[in-house]
């Protein structure tokens, strides 16, 4: 059943339950004050997804644990993708993630997220923001990118393994304002983070000098954060609370933030968030990840590394 079908039902059957009852509805609550958020965050938490929350009456969506209450959808796969596995001390389930048939130009891969082509208006916080965090737990089952399934050359393969990111205000599903993920740069993969301020404009990537595979060992869960500045251009990257060197692939000043500020996001509502793929819309299949998420976290903000530190040892411990 696809969305819209599965939201139409679902909205029909809460419906009838409220005229039955002689009242509205009301609508779920997502919770700021998650336990395992640390108070440093909270403020600035706009998306959360545990994937232990999955929506009544459609276990296909995730409820937002954040503040604005944005639900994903587990493309293709639904209540199948989240499985019992632990990033971290009192985790229950996580989302796994994966390419189905490599051979085949379809759009079965299992992937996350939500879009609308007038933008989703629940994540307007990044809209107009100085600063963005991407973070969360993830568990590599891949060894490098995956067959390209949009070729019908059979030893093609993508160019990038996705991980998670907020969509910009005039994306195809592709396109980000703040992603990580793993990327060929100058022939060799690696762990970065890449941002674009302006809706239309170039981006910037922050890479990780050290070998990806050390990085994301496969098969062991790490936590993993990208920071972005729009206001100055710096971007950073942590692996487990501590920051990751690395290096910029552009020495230009792809963001425009050289001139008279103050320089933040274009001020439109992003089209989505995509996870462990791009095109959550399920009409393209690009950069499908084989691995396990958890505990992923969308903030309006770029966070101190002091703080990222104390989110990781708060979920660790």
């Amino acid at each position: 059943m696809t969305r819209a079908r599965r939201a139409a039902v679902l909205t029909a059957a809460l419906l009838a339950v409220g005229l039955a009852a002689g009242a509205a509805v009301p609508p779920a609550q997502a919770d700021p004050d998650h336990p395992r958020v640390h108070p440093a965050l909270r403020p600035h938490l706009v998306a959360f997804y545990d994937f232990d929350h999955p929506v009544e009456g459609d276990p296909a969506l995730e409820r937002d644990q954040g503040r604005s209450g944005t639900e994903i959808e587990l493309v293709n796969g639904g209540a199948a993708m989240r499985v019992p596995d632990h990033a971290y001390p009192g985790s229950g389930d996580a989302l796994q993630t994966r390419q189905i048939n490599p051979a085949t130009a379809g759009n079965d891969d299992w992937k996350a997220g939500t879009w609308s082509a007038s933008g989703v208006r629940t994540l307007r916080a990044f809209a107009g923001t100085g600063g963005t965090t991407v973070m969360g737990w993830f568990k590599r089952e891949m060894d490098g990118p995956l067959p390209n399934s949009t070729t019908t050359n059979p030893d093609d393969r993508y160019n990038a393994i996705g991980l998670a990111g907020v969509l910009t205000g005039d994306s195809d599903g592709h396109g980000v304002r703040a992603l990580l993920e793993l990327i060929d740069v100058n022939g060799e993969l690696r762990l970065v983070a890449l941002g674009r301020r302006l809706d239309g404009g170039n981006s910037q990537t922050f890479a990780a000098a050290e070998d990806w595979r050390t990085l994301l060992p496969k098969g062991e869960w790490v936590h993993l954060a990208a920071t972005f500045d729009f206001a100055t251009g710096a971007m950073a990257l942590y692996r487990d609370g501590q920051p990751v060197p690395g290096f910029y692939t552009r020495d230009d000043d792809p963001w425009r933030v050289s001139g008279p500020g103050p320089h933040v996001t274009t001020a439109s509502d992003p089209r989505g968030i995509k996870i462990g793929g791009s095109f959550p819309q399920d009409t393209l299949e690009r950069n499908p990840c084989d691995c396990r998420m958890d505990g992923l976290m969308f903030l309006d903000t770029t966070l101190p590394a002091d703080d990222v530190a104390k989110q990781y040892h708060h979920m660790a411990r």
